[in-house]
């Protein structure tokens, strides 16, 4: 059957004017830089490696991932296993003195930064600016009009045993080390109705100090804006953006950015459930007053004009991947820093894993090797090739969806040596998973896997074990244009549904167990994952081939 592919959809609704999210992913924390006419946005990426995307833009609607800014995890024996809610939290993205500066707090060790002359490196290895726990959210900034420079943060109550306020210091203008102990800046706790202040940015604006902060929690709080004549204060305060009577939740923690052309735009995130927090775009002006008004007079819009830029093609960051010489796209990361011999390259297509063993397989949460991207927001067909070539006993590999729970189909090598199609599940609240339903054996050891997944993030489970699982012909995996990010067509996937219904095999796949439904993890939305895995034991296990990695809006 001919494959037709729909592109999944971007923000830009090719009319001039785009509609919320900009960023259908978890793109989470996000912060914006201008340097001349481009746009650059990094992420918070907690645990996972490489980290501090870097996504490129020319209109701030249509965005493609470029690299990342932090090849490993430091201090690097800290994340030899999963630590998905510690890492980098709430960076931020500045250019001064010729370098692209990044700054951001790890709860656990303290405020890092890196630095490069280009987006596109090399980035300088991580340098603690200050020590401590409880430290996040760290935002630098250099006044021009003084020749200061300065730092703000916030705490993290977990780790300091408090939380709500936001601490400032001077700083070395190389932006390597802080010069005093720090002042608080902003008490919330002196502020009625003000709880969790967090996420500070830093600006310079109209002979004032800025501060743009949320406040009210992930889900269900507000931006707020504050204001001084001196950095250290004292500050007033103002709610500049709030859900209103509109169903975006929760909108706030981002950044403000002016465009060549004189306009203000501020990024920020919704939290949506197992889609993590997805990235708005509000526009965003100055009252008589001086405040910043963002938005539709503090609410957030959905459709609106796009920015007065050149216009730019649909895009949106990748996430197909043919995997091409056995490497893997910009937009997966491992789930801790990568160790040797969990990927290996070769001449022809394919991702190529090794079965890496282990006494962990049982809960995937805790396994460091498993490859991952961001789950798309939106109704999805995933689909991926298998093929494994481990011969060992209890040898697996397949295709995740990654929670608090989470579910998987794949392969597994049987006692007898053959090959077992499995689909099992592990709830939140559980340390192993269990089956999902009997696994079934296989004639041979290739496979298509295949999950559907709804608009609210329910997941139902397919294979195909008669299709061709070998490499497609999906385009190259890094560019980021709808084009290039789509799949196969509404029409095609509704046929192969009704397939699976009939039971059929060959024909299109066949549904395996219940639904099931995804969960985020802790300040992470929930992940697509490729792994592969063996038993502990003595010797090399083998290894799994996957191909022609899609994703299809439906």
């Amino acid at each position: 059957m001919t494959r037709t592919r729909a592109a999944l959809p971007t923000g830009d609704l090719g009319d001039g004017t785009y509609r919320n999210p900009v960023l259908a992913a978890d793109w989470s924390d996000p912060d914006v830089v201008r340097v001349g006419e481009d746009y650059h946005l990094t992420a918070s990426s907690f645990g996972r490696a490489p980290g501090l995307p870097l996504l490129h833009s020319r209109d701030l609607v249509n965005w493609t991932l470029v690299g990342h800014a932090l090849e490993r995890l430091e201090p690097a024996a800290a994340f030899t296993a999963p630590r998905h809610d510690r890492g980098v939290w709430a960076p931020s993205f500045r250019y001064h003195d010729g370098r692209f500066r990044i700054f951001w707090g790890d709860p656990d060790h303290g405020i890092f930064q890196v630095n490069a002359p280009s987006v596109r490196g090399p980035w300088t290895a991580p340098h603690l600016v200050k020590a401590g726990r409880g430290l996040i959210d760290a935002c630098p900034l250099w006044d021009e009009e003084s020749g200061e420079a300065y730092l703000v943060h916030a705490w993290a109550k977990s780790r300091a045993g408090f939380n709500n306020r936001l601490t400032g210091h001077r700083m070395s203008p190389d932006g390597t080390r802080l010069l005093d102990e720090g002042r608080v800046l902003v008490d919330a706790d002196r502020l009625p109705g003000w709880f969790t202040l967090e996420g500070p940015k830093l600006y310079r604006h109209d002979g004032w100090f800025w501060i743009f902060a949320p406040a009210g929690g992930v889900a269900t709080g507000w931006q707020g804006a504050f204001r001084s004549r001196s950095f250290f204060g004292p500050y007033e305060e103002r709610i500049v953006l709030a859900q209103g009577d509109t169903d975006v939740n929760g909108p706030h923690q981002g950044g403000w950015v002016r465009t060549g052309p004189g306009e203000d735009w501020f990024l920020h995130f919704q939290q949506s459930g197992a889609h993590g927090r997805l990235v708005h775009l509000q526009p965003m002006r100055w009252d008589t007053d001086g405040w910043p008004v963002l938005g539709d007079e503090g609410a957030p819009v959905r459709v609106h004009r796009k920015p007065d830029l050149p216009e730019q093609p649909p895009a949106r960051p990748a996430v197909d991947d043919t995997f091409p010489g056995g490497r893997f796209g910009r937009q997966w990361q491992w789930t801790a820093n990568p160790g040797e011999g969990w990927a290996s390259q070769h001449t022809g297509d394919g991702l190529r894993l090794g079965c890496v063993r282990s006494g962990l397989l049982d809960d995937l949460r805790g396994v460091p090797h498993v490859l991952t991207q961001r789950l798309p927001a939106g109704a999805v067909v995933v689909e991926v090739g298998l093929r494994l070539d481990a011969s060992a006993p209890g040898a697996r590999a397949g295709l995740v969806v990654l929670g608090d729970a989470y579910a998987w189909i794949g392969l597994e090598r049987a006692p007898d040596g053959t090959a077992r199609l499995v689909h099992r599940f592990a709830p939140a609240n559980a340390d192993r998973e269990r089956d999902a339903t009997r696994s079934r054996p296989l004639t041979g050891d290739r496979v298509l896997l295949r999950i559907e997944v709804t608009a609210d993030a329910r997941c139902r489970f397919s294979y195909d074990s008669a299709a061709d699982a070998g490499p497609g012909s999906a385009s190259d995996a890094g560019s980021g244009t709808a084009a290039d990010a789509g799949s196969r067509s509404h029409a095609d996937a509704g046929s192969r549904s009704r397939s699976v219904a009939a039971g059929g095999s060959g024909a299109g796949p066949v549904r395996l167990g219940p639904e099931f439904a995804a969960t985020p993890w802790r300040w992470v939305g929930a992940l697509l994952g490729l792994f592969a895995g063996a038993p502990e034991g003595a010797g090399h296990a083998g290894t799994a081939v996957f191909s022609d990695f899609r994703v299809t809006a439906v």
